[in-house]
């Protein structure tokens, strides 16, 4: 039977993959491309698990095909067909690259279908995506897009290269699925630590694979939501180049509000839309809450009283009444920490200029560095 040990172009290509480790394994983090059609369940595994503790290992075996026989094998293995006649250049993994994917891969093949299974496995993709990472990261120049909070720097990275990526970029808080800052949860979940580490990985992969000289991303703190950017690149940022985006408080006001008022709601009329108010309330006023240990007692109940004047302004038709708290919190609390961090800067920017002037000098940079050139 197949094995798959050429890891740098499975994982480049978004080779579809099934991952038949059990679903609580699965949802600690997997990779990008995988989905989960386990050997066994939850519940069976540690039912196996336990019986190879106490009775060794053929008990364990025997019991792992007691639990997924007749119709219930039936069931899985029609599971896997099914991905395969939709994916049928794609493999399957378990853990280790061992015996539940040698079953999953053994069933396949009984029932006429020889489809690959990756060698080593899960433990041998992570292994290796998170060394390539840390390889990118110190052989590749990184230029960081810095800029204080509603700038659109994310804006500029996805959209900048004629309302598409600039090339080079990786968004990060795509990525991480939130928006950065206190108030940047988007409606669906983040992903775990372990499948945004995966999912970056892929994207540098990707980017080594393009041939770009240089590493664009936005400028990040450590953590962005509840994802933790890997060590090798929180080291790598202090020593990174720069490019500053200027931007006026009307503007940034003008971007927040579209971004974490419109928008926002928007996601979650989608997904419920006779709750999605009472949702959009409760969750800008819990962000708010997670800052008010820097706002101060005082700085924090005006702003909280600001702030539902406008949800009851906006459940009345006027949503632009957010603009008064975005305003403040932007000028009054946000402001104050990007100065302080640009204080503590070792390096003047490289560039310093408007959204236009930025998008520019990016792709004038990217060109030039492939040509082994400075910008004019």
């Amino acid at each position: 039977m197949t094995e798959v040990d050429d890891l740098e172009t499975l994982l480049r290509d978004d080779t579809p993959l099934i991952d038949t480790r059990s679903p609580v394994e699965f949802a600690k983090g997997s990779l990008p491309t995988a989905i989960n059609l386990p050997l066994m369940t939850d519940e069976e595994r540690d039912a196996v698990g336990s019986c190879y503790k106490e009775q060794g290992a053929d008990a364990a075996v025997r019991l792992g095909h007691e639990l997924v026989a007749g119709d219930l094998k039936e069931q899985r293995v029609g599971g896997w067909k099914a991905f395969v006649a939709q994916h049928p250049r794609g493999a399957l993994f378990c853990f280790r690259g061992g015996m539940r994917s040698e079953i999953a891969q053994q069933w396949l093949k009984d029932a006429g279908v020889d489809y690959p299974r990756i060698k080593g496995g899960y433990k041998a993709m992570r292994r290796w995506l998170t060394d390539s990472t840390d390889q990118l990261i110190e052989k590749t120049p990184i230029l960081l897009l810095g800029g204080p909070t509603g700038a659109a720097k994310t804006r500029i990275l996805n959209e900048g290269a004629g309302g598409g990526p600039i090339p080079g970029s990786v968004d990060l808080e795509g990525l991480a699925n939130h928006r950065g800052s206190a108030f940047g949860r988007r409606v669906t979940e983040q992903p775990t630590q372990i499948g945004f580490e995966l999912a970056l990985g892929v994207q540098l992969l990707k980017h080594r694979h393009a041939g770009r000289q240089k590493l664009l991303l936005e400028d990040e703190g450590r953590l962005i939501g509840r994802c933790a950017l890997p060590l090798s690149l929180q080291a790598a940022r202090h020593e990174a180049d720069w490019v500053q985006l200027d931007a006026s408080v009307d503007a940034r006001v003008e971007h927040s509000y579209e971004n974490y008022i419109l928008q926002n709601l928007e996601d979650l009329m989608t997904e419920d839309a006779a709750r999605a108010f009472d949702r959009f309330a409760t969750g800008l006023l819990e962000s708010l809450e997670r800052i008010q240990k820097r706002l101060g007692g005082q700085r924090y109940a005006e702003l909280k009283a600001v702030m539902q004047d406008a949800l009851a302004a906006h459940e009345r038709g006027n949503p632009e009444a957010h603009k008064a708290w975005i305003s403040e919190l932007l000028t009054d609390y946000y402001d104050p920490m990007y100065d302080y961090q640009m204080n503590n800067r070792t390096k003047a920017p490289l560039f310093r200029g408007t959204e236009q002037e930025v998008i520019e000098y990016l792709l004038q940079t990217e060109d030039a560095s492939l040509v082994g050139q400075q910008p004019r």
